[in-house]
């Protein structure tokens, strides 16, 4: 099989792409902008396989990526590529929508075109499977769970884009039948996360003896779900899921965010205590909120476990300390990524 990964340089991108190399028979071919998200020396693991190829490319540009589906000739589109941090998003839409709604229908038409060239039997196989995010579905409160039916209510500039790439991609397989589905999850984590996420900006700040910012009052809620049971569920639904339907992705695991800071400051105290004493959590500072912040996300993914068979295997406990062990051990990772971003406040 031949599998187009967008965004293959990016967390979860990478994580694919290293998993298809891995462990499967897949040609991969990663289209990745290397934005300052970016790492190719995430892909170090597969890098010389000859299964795998790299080539730097905006999908937001239609010759290159055109070329790319002429040339690669997928049966498979896996499309992670997308700016994701909503701080960011705050500070600056415009690289959002051109990222993330252009970019997403310049993959859309020319895999149409694609599509529309092979035969019959290559017809019926190929799939473009469009990876979104629970953040489209709005804001919780105290109960309650998105599942695949609840409508699209975006709060901040990142969740529209997003939830303007769905409509897309559901548009492309209605009307031309262009054999689409989209998956929603809930938050990753886990190892080759950029540094400017909560887990692993809490983790380096934590080891550089900085400030923990926690937003507000930290009561905000997110259902946390390790990348390699994304993964998993990932290639479940490119594998096993019915052509224009959505597949809610969650670990069932979820943590307020002052809960999950002082998770990893404990396991901290525990494997690499302060040098001049005293507790991680003592680093704990609440600074002002995010503007629009949605205080609760937790997401059904019924539907995913029923139909597809898939479960998370990773508990938030035991992932959690994976995560905190790999940064603590790959410091040659993120080391370097600090000149591109080194803690700042975004989205003010």
């Amino acid at each position: 099989m031949r599998v187009l990964v967008t965004g293959g340089a990016g967390f979860i991108g990478s994580a694919v792409c290293r998993r298809l190399i891995g462990q499967g028979d897949a040609e991969v071919l990663n289209l990745d902008a290397l934005t300052y998200a970016s790492s190719l020396s995430s892909l170090d693991p597969i890098a010389r396989d000859r299964r795998y190829a790299f080539r730097q490319v905006d999908i937001a540009e239609a010759p290159a990526v055109a070329e790319a589906f002429q040339s690669f000739r997928p049966d498979l589109v896996l499309h992670l590529a997308a700016e994701s941090h909503v701080d960011r998003s705050i500070s600056g839409a415009g690289v959002f929508v051109q990222t993330n709604v252009v970019g997403t229908y310049v993959l859309l038409d020319a895999a149409l075109k694609h599509w529309r060239g092979l035969s019959s039997e290559a017809q019926e196989r190929f799939r473009f499977l469009h990876v979104s995010t629970d953040e489209i579905y709005g804001s919780l409160g105290d109960e309650g769970y998105f599942t695949e039916e609840t409508p699209y209510a975006p709060r901040s500039p990142y969740s529209a884009s997003k939830a303007a790439s769905n409509h897309l991609a559901s548009a492309w397989f209605h009307t031309h039948r262009l054999p689409v589905l989209i998956s929603s999850c809930s938050n990753n984590y886990g190892p080759y996360q950029f540094p400017e996420k909560l887990i692993p900006l809490t983790i380096i700040s934590a080891l550089k003896e900085r400030r923990l910012p926690v937003y507000g009052a930290g009561a905000n809620v997110r259902d946390w779900l390790y990348v390699d049971d994304h993964v998993d569920a990932l290639l479940k639904i490119a594998e096993r899921g019915r052509p224009g339907e959505t597949y809610n992705v969650g670990g069932r695991s979820e943590r307020a965010n002052l809960d999950v800071v002082k998770g990893i400051c404990a396991i901290l105290d525990e494997l690499r205590p302060r040098a001049g004493g005293g507790r991680h959590e003592d680093l704990i500072e609440f600074v002002a909120d995010r503007p629009g912040h949605d205080f609760r996300y937790a997401v059904d993914s019924t539907k995913t476990e029923t139909e597809l068979g898939w479960r998370r295997e990773e508990d938030f406990e035991s992932g959690l300390r994976k995560t905190v062990r790999w940064y603590l051990d790959r410091e040659d990772w993120w080391g370097p990524l600090q000149e591109r971003y080194d803690g700042e406040r975004l989205g003010l």
